[in-house]
């Protein structure tokens, strides 16, 4: 992975907190006009091509089309000075579906309580037409939220938009 930048638009990026195949997500606070912590996805040096940009720019607008509790939020887009693609998302301070569920000995109840979490976040998506396709515990965090143990699907990077997103342009998946 790149090194980290010490600012990312109007964000001071704090650490890194993951990676995956189109870029690197860092841990971020924005100061003005609120304080707050924040994830940012930042589309990876060299895939700045124009298929890439176009790919990140669906991963961008699907993500606009959720508003779930269950669904981390997009907050903010936007470029970097050098040209980078960026996406601001609601940080969620947790762990892994299964690591979290194994780490506190969750009953079966309790763990089927966080799976009705997720289904509910995957009802929301396929009703606005967006199927994640990379479903897994590693994409889905556990976090408490408001004294409530709450699971929150991140990562919509491989979405597929069944309908339409409203980019200008066609779907940009490929076969495989």
């Amino acid at each position: 992975p790149d090194a980290p930048p010490a600012k990312i638009g109007p964000y001071f990026v704090l650490e890194p907190i993951g990676e995956g195949g189109m870029g690197e997500v860092y841990l971020a606070e924005q100061v003005e006009p609120v304080r707050r912590r924040v994830a940012i996805k930042l589309l990876r040096t060299g895939f700045a091509g124009r298929d890439m940009m176009a790919r990140f720019d669906v991963e961008r607008q699907t993500l606009a089309l959720l508003d779930h509790p269950n669904i981390a939020r997009i907050l903010d887009a936007g470029l970097t000075d050098q040209g980078r693609p960026y996406v601001v998302v609601e940080y969620v301070p947790g762990q892994p579906l299964t690591r979290f569920a194994d780490q506190r000995r969750l009953s079966i109840e309790q763990r089927l309580d966080l799976f009705l979490d997720v289904c509910a976040g995957v009802q929301h998506a396929h009703q606005r037409g967006v199927i994640h396709r990379d479903l897994k515990q590693s994409n889905v965090l556990v976090a408490e939220i408001d004294r409530r143990v709450t699971a929150k699907i991140i990562d919509f990077d491989i979405a597929k938009a069944l309908s339409p997103v409203p980019t200008g342009s066609g779907p940009l998946t490929m076969a495989g």
